[in-house]
């Protein structure tokens, strides 16, 4: 055998190698059959797999250059899906432990990548095309949900990138805010323009049906599968089986208070004694103008770090500071699960059990509220609802067993940041990754060279 050829089995025989570990990670071994092209890449050479060039003579600059961008398409393309992906801060919900502005490395490997269910798409788009803004991915091909095996599992407090998971349905003219809450929001207009004057006052869960088709008719709506919704970034407060409640702002996991980490943060009142503080101070305390909101004169409304609020305590002018709550009892109508019997609020929630696979409860018509989107859109049931009797797949159903793993998620930023409190579980196909650290950040309110915060690349997250 000449030199030539040997060279070609031996990059053949280490190509091989790789791709049969991968095709075992993946698990389809029907992918085996790819090994033929391999074999033809590298040793016989049958076929010009790269046909847009040639493969014996001179290829012109241009043809040079598509190849280069093709090859690292591929190459990028396979690496976003398997083994991390860039993710940019676009909200101040995990402040101050994430910024406006941090891009994160986010690992795939760390709880095992997702391949993709939807393969055809413009590369490096979530569901936007970059001018156009139409949708960036084709529904010909829709794989189901398989996720590789990873490093780890989710762990209390891990801060996780997941899809957002009421982005399912998504209202083009206000994407900003989860159709299902436009939904509800149109419904309670509805039910207080009804009983407006009228003693027999009929509640928003009344007017659902008209609200649904009030929002449908003046928007455009859309669907989105799992890998094509928002990415969001939170900390995992609570993983399936825990039992979480929150009392005055303060997080128990399990009968037990979760500890405040040092960036997480609460809006307070400042009083001060009629004077304004110094804007540099804000500044140097790394709060953002578009934070400082003044109620009056003499009083701010911040989100305040523990350490933020004990400086501020002590300046000259400052009379109090004050986190605020809301109270107990008191019903929110945006927070989850969106039902006057349960008469939760931000700042006091639950308890709430989080479901965990193979786990069987009881369910009647009083606590369905709480998994009626897990058992009709996230595990693809059929649910109905007749009176007092629940039917799941056409049978009359006193119980559920959780077919998938659910978590948590709550932004550190506790009193800025839309979180679990307000659309509910995620579920486990739902998580993309782990930030690991941040690679560059960029501060938006400040110009030229300024902008980048050099101290916080490749800082690790925690």
């Amino acid at each position: 055998m000449d030199q030539s050829l040997k060279g070609k089995y031996i990059r053949f025989g280490i190509a091989a190698l790789l791709y049969i570990l991968v095709v075992i990670w993946i698990g389809n071994y029907w992918l085996l059959l790819g090994l033929a092209i391999i074999y033809d890449i590298y040793v016989s050479e049958k076929v010009n797999w790269t046909f847009w060039k040639k493969r014996n003579g001179h290829n012109s600059s241009f043809i040079e250059w598509l190849d280069a961008i093709i090859f690292a398409v591929i190459a990028v393309s396979l690496i976003n899906i398997f083994l991390f992906q860039n993710y940019r801060i676009p909200t101040g919900s995990m402040e101050k432990s994430l910024l406006i502005g941090d891009h994160l490395f986010v690992s795939k490997l760390a709880y095992g990548p997702r391949m993709p269910n939807t393969p055809i798409a413009f590369p490096f788009t979530q569901n936007q095309m970059p001018i156009s803004k139409g949708k960036s991915w084709s529904d010909l091909v829709n794989w189901p949900y398989k996720r590789l095996a990873g490093l780890g599992k989710v762990k209390n407090n891990d801060a996780i990138v997941f899809n957002f998971p009421a982005g399912d349905t998504v209202v083009l003219e206000e994407t900003e805010t989860a159709y299902y809450e436009i939904v509800r929001r149109t419904a309670r207009e509805m039910a207080l323009r009804a009983n407006m004057g009228n003693p027999g006052s009929l509640p928003a869960s009344s007017f659902m049906a008209a609200a649904r088709k009030e929002v449908r008719d003046r928007f455009t709506i859309i669907y989105r599968p799992v890998d094509r919704r928002d990415n969001y970034v939170k900390r995992c407060i609570a993983i399936p089986g825990d039992t979480l409640a929150i009392k005055k702002g303060e997080v128990f996991i399990n009968g037990k208070p979760v500890p405040v980490n040092n960036s997480q943060q609460l809006n307070y009142l400042v009083a001060t004694n009629g004077t304004t503080i110094n804007p540099l101070t804000f500044e140097r305390l790394g709060i953002y103008k578009s934070d400082q909101a003044m109620l009056s004169g003499s009083v701010y409304f911040l989100p305040l770090t523990k350490s933020n609020s004990e400086a501020i305590s002590k300046f000259a002018n400052v009379k109090e500071v004050a986190p605020y709550y809301a109270s107990p009892g008191e019903y929110n109508p945006v927070i989850f699960p969106h039902a006057p019997g349960y008469s939760w609020n931000e700042d006091y929630f639950g308890p709430l059990w989080i479901p965990a696979k193979g786990v069987t409860v009881a369910i009647d018509t009083s606590n369905l509220c709480l998994y009626e989107r897990i058992i009709d859109v996230y595990e693809d049931n059929d649910l109905r609802v007749e009176g007092k009797d629940i039917f799941i797949n056409g049978n009359p159903a006193t119980s559920y067993t959780f077919k998938m793993d659910y978590y948590f998620m709550m932004g550190d930023n506790r009193h800025n940041s839309a979180d679990s409190r307000y659309w509910g579980f995620v579920p486990m196909d739902h998580v993309v990754g782990k930030p690991r650290f941040i690679w560059l950040s960029v501060d938006k309110e400040l110009s030229g060279l300024k902008k980048i915060r050099f101290k916080r690349m490749f800082m690790k997250i925690k």
